[in-house]
This record gives structure tokens, sequence and C-alpha cells, in this order.
């Protein structure tokens, strides 16, 4: 028989800061229950899962994540959805704002959410490749608007450093 202890809780090496933890564990349960939705409403509807994703759309709907996740986590025309669980820190310009999560609990974990373009960018690209699945023709519209955006993002900030060195 060890002499080891087993601990009590699965969370002791998290420094006793369980809530956070549990609120990814409700935010992980949301994300597969969408995912699981998904199937069955593929299943249900006669869409069925494509044996592979063309390399055309993997890069329109990458651009489109890309620029929903920015616009979602960033701009100040989004604030309105992150305010419930975020407060501004520091408006950087009159598109773009700072924010940090608020609160405790679950509403903390979704305002760590809305403002990490990263984490926000993976629930973006899965709702978009499962609109692909479902209604492929809307979903390519849409991304392609994100798509079209983000490159003219791109060509403005070309435009201005080109407009620096002259």
């Amino acid at each position: 028989m060890s002499d080891k202890v087993v601990p009590h809780d699965v969370f002791e090496g998290y420094g006793g800061r369980n809530e956070s933890l549990y609120s990814y564990s409700a935010l992980m349960g949301v994300f597969s229950l969408i995912f699981a939705l998904f199937l069955l409403l593929s299943r249900l509807t006669g869409r069925p899962i494509p044996e592979r994703i063309e390399a055309r759309d993997i890069a329109l709907l990458g651009m489109a994540a890309h620029k929903m996740s920015m616009v979602g986590s960033q701009d100040a025309i989004t604030s309105p959805l992150r305010a419930p669980v975020t407060e501004i820190q520091k408006k950087e310009s009159p598109k773009k704002v700072v924010e940090k999560p608020r609160g405790e609990g679950l509403g903390r974990s979704v305002g760590e959410l809305l403002v990490c373009k990263f984490c926000l960018g993976v629930w973006l690209a899965s709702f978009l490749t499962y609109g692909l699945v479902l209604v492929p023709r809307l979903t390519r519209l849409i991304a392609a608007l994100f798509a079209v955006v983000t490159v003219s993002d791109y060509l403005h900030q070309t435009y201005k450093i080109f407009m620096k060195r002259t």
C-alpha cells in the first residue's frame, strides 16, 4: 500500500481557487453540448458530415473567424455584448477598447472568453464549421463578408506602412 495521500479535491493544486475551474468546466460542457446538438441536427436534417473540408473553405472560414474574433473581443461596437461580464480599462481608439473580465464564477469565465480573441476564435470557428455543414450558402456568404473585411484591413495597414516610408 502506498504512503501517498490522495487529495480530496481534484483542483487542490490550483491554490484553492476552484470557482474558475468549475466555471471553465461548465463552459466546456456548453461547448460539447452545442457540438452534440450540431451532430443531432445534422442527422435530423439529413446533412452528412463531410469526409473532408476543402482548403478554400478552410481559408475562408479561417479568415472570417479571425476577423469575427477581433470584432467580438475588442471592437467598441460590440462592447454592449461584453459589458455585462467585463469592465473597460481604456479606449485605445474610437474603434478599439481594452476590457478585463469582472465578477466571479461563470460570469467572470464568460468575460474571460469574450475578451480573448484566441478563445473566442475557437467558438466562432466551430460555429462557422457547423454552419458550413448545415447552411453552407449562408455560412459562405457571412464568412466571405468577414474575409473581405480582413483583406481590407490588411490593405489599410499596408498602405499606412508605405505612406510612412515616403
